[in-house]
């Protein structure tokens, strides 16, 4: 059974994370997953969670990224905002 203390961190926990949601659609923020991930919540539905690794080898490759999308833009769709 969890304490008073532990259910009064857990509903502050909880009260961060709402105001966290309420935020306006399309202002992005990041926050460290429980797993130790880095989170980028804004892009979508479903927040973006990688670890350290993985977003510094998709950093790496942001140029070859850009040069993909400029290549392939006919075949991209915009998603319109």
């Amino acid at each position: 059974m969890p304490t008073e203390a532990e259910l009064q961190a857990e509903i502050e926990r909880l009260k961060a994370e709402n105001e966290t949601l309420k935020r306006p659609r399309g202002q992005m923020s990041l926050r460290v997953s429980e797993k130790g991930a880095l989170s980028v919540y804004g892009l979508g539905r479903f927040p973006v969670t990688l670890y350290r690794e993985q977003w510094e080898k998709l950093l790496g490759m942001a140029e070859e990224i850009r040069r993909f999308i400029d290549e392939h833009d006919a075949e991209l769709k915009k998603k319109e905002a």
